[in-house]
């Protein structure tokens, strides 16, 4: 049985309505599932990664299984799975593979083979990366605004112990990812890491604190608005961080209050919900990292950045994403910087100061990217 992936791009004579064509992919060949009825899922950057995404399932036909989506053109990276990151296709080694990849540039056809599935081979645990400036402050803390409860760990910078300082407060979502390569499914940011480089060189200490995201559930809980992954739970999920978690970790923690001491940062999906935390709590989160956001997930976020307003004048928005995201990416976020700056009359925030908007030609929607961007975006908050 050959596990060969192959490509074949052709093309068809079809109108192609506002920059949008088709894609198909068609799953040729594969390895015996360990479910009886098992089901496909192409998991990529045009749905924010979801292993699981009903919308993104391959459907049985004569001879191999089909997905057919409309996207616009552009670049993208995606993985075969069965639902679940423990079950993504990997190499007949057992070795995780690169993303693949292909650009949109008219109607394609993508066919292929996996050679294995990961979780049928034995792994090790995988050894914690985390400093010692790391805790776990909660594996289930109450989250009333959604009936549910969440790992969170906590960043103390290196002189807290010994100190009776206040500090300021990073919140950041996807907490799997942020300082543990144990935890993190894709990657870390090692923001622990960064962060004991920075503050050894003279650089201002943050306490920062990382929420898990809920599996399933992220892609509703990072997302004010419904959609076709299911009714939006954003509003409460920020409801949570500003009026639960926020309160908690103050009375707690040695902390600066106010909300020029206070940030916030996520990438893809929490990029979005990060911008929308400012503008829902201007009085609350003076700082953004808003690292290749899901803008096109959310478009109505430029609304609720406009009906802010003058709340959001003083306030820090740091965007970044990568060309190789797409042009939707970086046209969309363009949008918002272009909204944050507000118009001449307004000016809501100046560009450079208090917003800056940088694209890099090499990003991808990957945490290598977001960690190596994540100390400009430090540099600009800290200072």
């Amino acid at each position: 049985m050959k596990r060969i992936l192959f490509l074949v791009l052709f093309n068809m004579v079809f109108l192609v309505a506002d920059g949008q064509v088709k894609v198909r992919f068609e799953l040729l060949d594969m390895p015996k599932a360990t479910e009886v009825k098992p089901a496909y899922f192409v998991a990529g950057n045009f749905n924010s990664w979801s292993p699981n995404d009903a919308n993104s399932q391959l459907v049985k036909t004569t001879g191999s299984y089909v997905l057919e989506k409309s996207l616009p053109l552009g670049n993208y990276e995606f993985k075969i799975t069965r639902g679940d990151w423990s079950k993504v296709e990997s190499a007949s080694s057992g070795q995780a593979i690169a993303n693949r990849s292909f650009t949109l540039k008219k109607d394609t056809l993508i066919r292929l083979n996996v050679a294995a599935w990961a979780d049928a081979f034995k792994k090790e645990a995988p050894q914690s990366t985390a400093t010692t400036n790391v805790h776990l402050l909660d594996s289930a803390f109450e989250m009333p605004q959604l009936h549910n409860k969440r790992s969170i760990w906590i960043y103390l910078p290196p002189s807290y112990a010994k100190s009776k300082q206040k500090y300021p407060v990073l919140y950041m979502h996807d907490g799997q990812n942020v300082f543990d390569q144990s935890t993190a499914g894709f990657g870390e940011w090692g923001v622990d890491e960064i962060l004991d480089s920075l503050i050894a060189k003279g650089a201002q200490e943050y306490i920062v604190v990382a929420v898990a995201n809920g599996g399933s559930e992220r892609l509703k809980e990072y997302n004010l608005y419904d959609s076709q992954y299911g009714k939006g739970k954003g509003k409460a999920y920020v409801a949570f961080l500003a009026e639960t978690l926020k309160p908690y970790i103050d009375q707690h923690y040695r902390t600066l209050r106010d909300s020029k001491h206070t940030a916030i940062a996520g990438s893809s999906m929490g990029g979005l919900i990060s911008m929308y935390a400012m503008a829902a709590y201007p009085n609350v989160y003076g700082k953004a990292g808003i690292f290749s956001p899901a803008f096109w997930l959310g478009k109505a976020i430029e609304t609720d950045i406009k009906n802010a307003g003058v709340a959001l004048k003083g306030h820090q928005v740091y965007l970044v994403a990568g060309a190789l995201e797409g042009t939707m990416m970086t046209r969309d976020m363009e949008s918002v910087y272009q909204v944050l700056l507000g118009t001449e009359k307004e000016q809501l925030l100046k560009a450079g100061k208090d917003v800056k908007l940088v694209e890099k030609a090499d990003g991808k929607h990957r945490e290598w990217f977001w960690r190596r961007e994540f100390p400009a975006f430090y540099e600009f908050i800290a200072n």
